[in-house]
């Protein structure tokens, strides 16, 4: 039941943020909700089912958009890994630090892009990337995260609770 909701949130996102979001860029700038996923389900179930998730949101990703398969799986993955360390370690209430930890996830990943895409091939204007699109993102991605946790937090607990009464016999 769990991995079918989680398909189905991740499925969803991606057609959400393919279609529906892009009405909502601000000066070309979009959330990354995909790695919002992958670090929240890394927060709130550990850091093995964060990867997979972000390796299933970044084929979605790889697949239709992307000319290289596994890049944006292997960048969420490890995202997800790296900041679901810590998921013993605090309340899962408290927003804060998912806010938080999503933009640091969504600054490392849009430094890798920068990184990748345009330093290795020689034109990289890194101020302009920095105050253009890198803040913009991180700012977008931290008031994206609280509605997007909050939804996921309430069906992570919903599916806790299934499974915590799933045999108990009265």
């Amino acid at each position: 039941m769990r991995l079918l909701i989680t398909a189905l949130m991740v499925f969803i996102n991606f057609i959400l943020q393919t279609t529906l979001l892009q009405m909502f860029a601000i000066r070309g700038v979009l959330p990354n909700t995909a790695l919002i996923i992958a670090v929240s389900y890394a927060l709130l179930r550990g850091s093995r089912e964060g990867a997979f998730v972000g390796i299933g949101a970044g084929l979605l990703q790889d697949i239709f958009f992307s000319g290289t398969l596994g890049a944006y799986a292997l960048l969420y993955a490890v995202l997800a890994v790296l900041f679901g360390r810590s998921q013993r370690d605090f309340y899962r209430e408290n927003y804060l630090l998912p806010v938080l930890f999503c933009s640091i996830a969504a600054c490392l990943c849009e430094g890798a892009v920068y990184i990748v895409g345009f330093v290795f091939q020689g034109m990289g204007n890194l101020l302009y990337f920095l105050f253009q699109v890198m803040l913009p993102v991180m700012v977008y991605t931290a008031v994206i995260t609280v509605p997007i946790y909050r939804i996921l937090f309430g069906v992570n607990d919903w599916l806790e609770l299934k499974e915590k009464y799933k045999y108990r016999l009265f």
